[in-house]
């Protein structure tokens, strides 16, 4: 453990029951295997992967949405290790802004609720803070008294965004933050977040499927595959020389304008996590793959970037 890290961790697995009706039998989803990362303060690192890789629940598992099965999370921070004060050390962005803000609240009721809930600070002292993170993310105050339906998406993902600094957390997931929007207000919220952290040294966990958006944004990266970072290392690094396969692959499919290249895509489907396969989880698809990746799961390699892989032992 490195005790310079805000946020530790290690060996982590999480896994549901679920009951097959088809069948007539529980199965058990293997939604994160084995994790252990570091995130060091005022760092944006980002988790990358397909739908279905485990990077959302793994951002639920650290911000104790979710049960884990084993392992530990462990923050540097007295706020994160008090039950009643973790809320105001961390936050979520979540992924679709109209979803999560209230309809039937105006937006100074739902910016409101955390300093209610979570402090015993007066009505004057709540609307001032308030004002000022509205502020903060670029909406005048006269949005205050309307409600959520009566702004843009990009809108929406500033008041979430506004509510999410509302108690002044040091640490901030932020969920696919501008995969429902437009692609021009995806670069608003994209600078926004990156302002925040410059100005406020705030820490961010991004989880995304998005390449183009942690080439830019991210700091560090881990590459997740049905629940296990197969690759980890910094930004620049990853994209300069990705290691692993499915690494290569997905930045590879990133679409581009530039006339005669083609889009490589990853061959077959991710498999299911209730039924994982053995050895190497992505020898199935993988087109390098070896015989001992059937039967073998591979170690660590590599110090500061790191890849789970035995082309590299």
């Amino acid at each position: 453990m490195d005790k310079e890290n805000l946020l530790n961790i290690e060996n982590l697995y999480v896994e549901y029951s679920v009951n097959n009706s088809i069948i007539g039998k529980k199965h058990t989803i293997h939604a994160v295997n084995g994790v252990s990362l570091g995130i060091k303060k005022g760092e944006i690192v980002a988790i990358a992967g397909e739908s279905g890789c485990g990077k959302s629940t793994l951002a639920k598992a650290i911000l104790k949405l979710e049960p884990i099965k084993d392992g530990c999370i462990i923050f540097n921070s007295c706020k994160a290790n008090n039950p009643k004060t973790f809320r105001q050390f961390a936050q979520i962005i979540f992924q679709n802004p109209y979803a999560s803000l209230n309809p039937k609240m105006k937006i100074l009721e739902i910016l409101s609720e955390p300093l209610k809930i979570n402090t015993d600070y007066k009505k004057e002292k709540i609307i001032e803070i308030v004002k000022e993170k509205i502020k903060l993310v670029g909406l005048d105050e006269s949005c205050l008294e309307q409600y959520p339906h009566e702004f843009s998406g990009g809108q929406r993902q500033r008041i979430a965004i506004a509510r999410a600094l509302m108690l002044e957390p040091e640490f901030i997931v932020a969920d696919e933050p501008v995969s429902a929007l437009d692609v021009s207000i995806q670069a608003q919220i994209i600078n926004l977040i990156n302002e925040l952290k410059i100005k406020y040294n705030i820490t961010f966990l991004l989880i995304t499927h998005d390449m183009g958006v942690i080439e830019y944004l991210a700091d560090r990266v881990a590459i997740m595959y049905l629940g296990e970072i197969v690759e980890h290392g910094k930004t620049k690094d990853i994209f300069a020389n990705p290691l692993h396969p499915y690494t290569k692959a997905l930045i590879n499919s990133v679409p581009s304008f530039q006339k005669g290249k083609n889009i490589q895509l990853l061959k077959g489907d991710l498999p299911s996590p209730a039924d994982l396969p053995d050895g190497c989880k992505f020898h199935t698809r993988c087109p390098r793959v070896m015989k001992k990746c059937k039967t073998c799961a591979p170690e660590y390699f590599g110090i500061n970037h790191t890849v789970k892989c035995f082309l590299y032992e």
